[in-house]
């Protein structure tokens, strides 16, 4: 039993360390993708001012325009290009964020304040690295020493209901002898003699 709790300790925390290496490889690849979205919103907020400008006005005041247009549909599309002004902001304020922290650290910043779209792309297409970095080897050991704790969690409370699941079973039965092949109940401590 002492063996096969090691075993699983051991396997927790090596599960824990692959798990937890993969953070910055995980972090690089949403980095990589925040940065295509950022070009492509750029493409597109160039395009606007372009044609704002070919029509002699001002990115605000085009933006007006689609705001008071009586057409709901131009009103719509003056919020979209809202939206993508915004994001493109919130986005290159990350991108800005992740580029001067270090690897190690860039997990952590994408977990603060993720952009949902992306990081849902980068997870369904994330392909695992090996953990060669620094960075990787900090987040393995991290991953480990999570893994380790959890295992002995687990160990500590799966012995706790053991425990305590023998001593009610222990009580609650009354032991049961045979004798000449028929049954015989009796309780569960010997009676005293008198």
């Amino acid at each position: 039993m002492r063996l096969l709790r090691r075993v699983l300790i051991l396997l927790v925390a090596i599960a824990g360390g692959v798990t937890f290496s993969q953070a910055p490889e995980l972090a690089q690849q949403y980095r990589q993708r925040l940065g295509g979205a950022i070009d492509e919103l750029t493409t597109i907020i160039q395009n606007f001012d372009e044609q704002a400008n070919h029509n002699g006005l001002e990115r605000q005041a085009a933006l007006n325009i689609y705001a008071v247009s009586p057409e709901q549909f131009l009103r719509s599309q003056g919020d979209s290009m809202r939206q993508a002004f915004d994001r493109n902001e919130d986005l290159s304020d990350q991108l800005l964020h992740l580029t001067s922290a270090s690897p190690i650290l860039r997990p952590l910043i994408i977990a603060r304040s993720p952009d949902a779209a992306t990081l849902a792309n980068a997870w369904r297409d994330f392909v695992p690295g090996v953990p060669v970095s620094v960075a990787g080897l900090v987040w393995a050991m991290l991953g480990a020493v999570v893994g380790l704790m959890v295992a002995v969690i687990l160990v500590v409370v799966l012995r706790a209901i053991a425990v305590i699941g023998g001593r009610s079973r222990g009580r609650a039965t009354p032991r049961v002898a045979t004798s000449a092949g028929r049954q015989v109940f009796s309780e569960p401590y010997p009676k005293a003699r008198h």
